[in-house]
């Protein structure tokens, strides 16, 4: 029986749209007609909708609420400060953005270790202006042990080789560039993998022969692949994250934006891997550039 996902979520205590970041995510959109505390509380209402459908699905969900103090607009996207392996090891990266780099918790990581643990920690790397950013930076299969990571300003080639060695992974870095022709910031925007499916966006892949390789790479490890468009991808569809209840029921997480950017074609090919669950996440795209995947870190062992 496949094992149950559980999941880390923080609840925003003080979301909105973050100057330090926004460089570096198109996705991004500044503020107009709309003050930082209804963004916030619009988020949180979010947040919460989406924990209350996670729930009722059955799947794990462990809350933990952000800090007042110090400000961290981008607490609610967990998943690019830390994640979880199956070898009882925990990783802690480096962030682009010195805000960012306070959201990581040790009080949190400490909920999650046991003697067993091993902590990698990269988050000095900041020192040198190096930066890898969780499972956004990098889209792991952790069935294939293949890590898929979209060079960027946030994302840096020698790093994932560095921590991939550490992790036992093979890791296939590339280039994919948004409608401007600008670096996409994240990999987990263009692209999800699930046990036996994936979804990408290969038209951002400007090298065909790259586009080519990592499709093929997919395709001989067992995976149907879902093709997105541009359009499709800048409303999110490449931001899904497949996880299980404790039923061993398969879920494909993504936002309402997301689903509705789909056609029918894809919607019944990602049914034959899962029921498609999917919530409103507006304002948490809008203002913060992420969407579902972005809120969630896979705990990949049992704590």
């Amino acid at each position: 029986m496949i094992q149950a996902s559980t999941l880390l979520m923080v609840k925003p205590a003080s979301f909105v749209y973050n100057e330090q970041t926004a460089g570096s995510n198109s996705f991004q959109n500044k503020v107009v007609d709309e003050t930082n505390s209804s963004i916030q509380e619009k988020a949180a209402a979010e947040f919460d909708n989406f924990v209350l459908k996670l729930k009722e699905a059955g799947i794990d969900i462990r809350v933990f609420n952000d800090s007042p103090s110090p400000i961290t607009p981008d607490a609610i996207f967990p998943n690019n400060w830390i994640s979880f392996h199956d070898n009882n090891s925990i990783v802690l990266y480096p962030m682009l953005a010195p805000n960012r780099r306070l959201e990581r918790r040790m009080d949190i990581v400490d909920a999650f270790k046991n003697a067993a643990t091993t902590l990698i920690d990269l988050s000095t790397y900041e020192n040198d202006n190096i930066f890898l950013e969780g499972t956004g930076s990098i889209v792991f299969d952790y069935t294939y042990k293949i890590a898929y990571a979209n060079t960027s300003p946030r994302t840096d080639k020698n790093l994932l080789e560095e921590l991939c060695k550490q992790l036992n992974y093979k890791a296939i870095s590339f280039k994919a560039v948004d409608d401007a022709g600008a670096d996409i910031y994240h990999t987990n925007v263009l692209m999800c993998i699930g046990n036996t499916f994936a979804v990408i966006c290969k038209e951002c892949i400007p090298d065909q022969e790259q586009s080519k390789n990592i499709c093929k790479q997919l395709e001989t490890t067992g995976h149907e692949l879902v093709y997105i468009s541009r359009a499709q991808m800048n409303s999110f569809a490449g931001n899904m994250y497949q996880a299980f209840n404790k039923e061993g029921k398969s879920f494909i997480i993504m936002s309402e934006q997301a689903f509705k950017s789909l056609n029918a074609e894809q919607i019944k090919a990602l049914q034959q891997h899962g029921t498609l669950l999917h919530a409103p996440l507006y304002t948490i795209e809008k203002y913060g550039g992420g969407s579902a995947r972005c809120m969630m870190a896979d705990v990949r062992n049992n704590y």
